[in-house]
């Protein structure tokens, strides 16, 4: 018959390529291994995310309370648009994130460029790097009651600060009277969330910054210096240009945390963002709508609103820090 010859060929491949005895034994056992990890994640992390969606197009209360009148499954996210509390906290999370990120990417990127530097080669480099790391292994909540403690939200008059203040002079005189209420100031609470988040943050973002100008090559450098160029040119030249993709998942990495920042606004004055809502971020006026207010549907529907803002966010990222000039030579060869 024709074409016999190629079947048989084609049915011995395929009998070749099935595994079998010991290689399907392995493969079962790679499915039990496997299996906790898909159980955990499915309970604990896909079912909310789909229970979220679903809740958000529903009228559910925590309480089991059912608000009167007629209810549309789209009114959650009528009542989020038009919700200035939300912008509200929304506006708050950015100024938060912007005066913790800036500097904390501008004096990262200033010491990786200096502890990366052959020609300095300065000493305890590994010593340095440790030190400004360990915030970052401690957790949000213990440093948020750390702060809280130390500029006395309650009982403020015998904080440690207002104590450090009565001693180095400050005050006229040693009395208790002469204190500072500090979390009865706005601008100094929420930059004292964002100190913090930039304690705890800026080791991580040195140490990814070190690994981004470790990874360039060594001959860049040496050319560079073989043709004249000091420290700062090579930075701005070489090593600024290069960093462009850690630089960017730095951004978009951190961002996306900003959007989060939910443990420290928190603990640090009284659970709702105090003073004047000053703290309140986004991710805290949804856990505050759902579980403080008991309004389950309206915390998912604030839930999808900030997923669609930070995933909006994140591709704006990437299209203005895309590099132009390599689009147009890829758009050129393929011409």
């Amino acid at each position: 018959m024709p074409g016999s010859t190629a079947e048989q060929k084609a049915v011995k491949k395929v009998k070749l390529l099935k595994p079998v005895g010991h290689e399907t034994r392995t493969n079962r056992w790679g499915y039990v291994f496997v299996a906790p990890f898909i159980i955990i994640f499915c309970i604990f992390n896909l079912w909310p995310t789909i229970n979220t969606f679903l809740l958000a197009f529903t009228n559910e209360r925590l309480d089991g309370r059912v608000i009167a009148g007629e209810f549309h499954k789209y009114d959650q996210f009528k009542t989020l648009i038009s919700d200035k509390y939300f912008w509200g906290a929304l506006k708050n999370t950015f100024i938060i994130w912007g005066f913790n990120f800036t500097p904390q990417l501008g004096f990262a990127l200033i010491l990786a460029i200096l502890l990366s530097d052959t020609r300095l080669n300065l000493a305890g480099k590994g010593l340095f790097r440790a030190v400004v790391y360990l915030p970052n292994l401690l957790t949000a909540a213990s440093v948020a009651i750390l702060f809280r403690y130390l500029f006395g939200e309650a009982g403020y008059e015998k904080a440690p600060a207002n104590q450090f203040l009565r001693a180095v002079g400050f005050f006229s005189e040693m009395s208790e009277s002469q204190s500072i209420n500090f979390f009865r100031s706005a601008p100094f609470t929420r930059g004292l969330v964002a100190f913090i988040q930039w304690w705890m943050w800026y080791g991580h973002t040195l140490i990814l910054l070190m690994a981004g100008i470790t990874s360039i090559p060594e001959s860049l450098y040496e050319s560079a210096v073989v043709d004249g160029a000091n420290s700062l040119q090579t930075s701005l030249y070489i090593t600024l240009p290069l960093l462009r993709p850690m630089m960017l998942f730095i951004l978009v990495t951190s961002m996306i945390g900003g959007m989060q920042m939910f443990e420290i606004p928190r603990l640090l004055t009284n659970l709702q963002g105090s003073p004047d809502n000053a703290i309140r971020t986004t991710v805290l006026y949804q856990y505050n709508m759902a579980f403080d207010f008991r309004n389950l549907s309206y915390g998912a529907a604030i839930s999808i609103g900030i997923f669609i803002i930070t995933v909006f966010l994140a591709l704006l990222i990437f299209f203005l820090m895309q590099d132009r000039s390599e689009i147009k030579r890829n758009k050129g060869g393929a011409k």
